[in-house]
């Protein structure tokens, strides 16, 4: 049985993750954690939830908890997922981390914990995306640098960062397997007299928009035709499974830094 936390258990991604949980029997819920002052904090979370499986009471102190789990699955903040991280680590425990919006120096931090604790981090858990993401880096290998590309994404009007995590990953991955610095070739939106398109940009595009759970098109445009690659999310039960899958996979390592390639073992060897 594998012991997990849930941080930020009432937020969108929180509430799918615990109910599909539910119907894990390798899984066990051992600790629902928000943040302190949440309306929610001291409730049951079958009553939350709409559930009859678990016991357990939201909790705001998450160090408290923490020791009963061996797998901590995270969709947060980033400030307080690098506070959870301390934790994690000074616990040895495994943690799965879908929050996005990091920055650079963040990202080093959280890899210079994975040389202590196991982490499967990725910005989106969902099996469909992260088939994109290999197919994105097969596509420009055969087209090479006879075609533009463009990454639409679209998401709900709540989401705070822009460009979503997965369009950035995407984003990485072309420029990467391009030999370029994204920082190099990256145009975020374009407005007024900007010139004439470089051949080796990469246009990144954020839409809001009421309920939209997460729509991410790759758009590759030749001289008398265009490709696009697009996945679109239905509901947000396929990050939550997604999740769960990496619980299961990081629970057996001991230590390192893993992202949902390696979970689907789609890696190039």
């Amino acid at each position: 049985m594998i012991k997990t936390i849930v941080t930020g258990c009432c937020g969108r991604m929180g509430r799918a993750i615990i109910k599909c949980l539910a119907d894990e029997p390798e899984m066990a819920l051992v600790g629902a954690i928000e943040s302190p002052g949440h309306p929610n904090i001291g409730k049951n979370v079958n009553d939350i939830m709409g559930l009859d499986k678990f016991k357990i009471l939201i909790d705001d102190n998450f160090e408290e908890v923490i020791d009963k789990a061996d797998v901590v699955i995270e969709f947060i903040l980033p400030d307080v997922t690098l506070k959870h991280l301390e934790i994690v680590k000074s616990y040895n425990k495994k943690i799965v981390i879908g929050t996005t919006g990091f920055k650079d120096e963040e990202k080093n931090i959280i890899k210079k914990y994975s040389e202590s604790i196991a982490i499967v981090l990725s910005p989106n858990m969902s099996v469909g995306v992260n088939l994109l993401f290999k197919l994105v880096e097969d596509v420009v290998d055969v087209l090479q640098s006879g075609y533009d590309i463009e990454i639409i994404e679209a998401h709900h009007n709540l989401k705070k960062d822009a460009p979503s995590g997965t369009a950035m990953k995407i984003a990485e991955i072309l420029a990467k397997q391009q030999n370029k610095k994204l920082t190099d070739i990256s145009v975020y939106g374009r407005k007024g007299l900007v010139g004439q398109r470089t051949r080796e940009e990469i246009g990144i595009h954020a839409v809001r928009a009421g309920d939209i759970v997460g729509d991410h098109t790759v758009l590759f445009g030749g001289m008398g035709e265009r490709l696009e690659i697009t996945h679109r999310a239905h509901s947000r039960d396929n990050f939550a499974l997604g999740a769960i899958r990496a619980a299961k996979f990081i629970v057996s390592k001991e230590k390192g830094i893993f992202d949902m390639l390696d979970v689907l073992k789609l890696k190039k060897s």
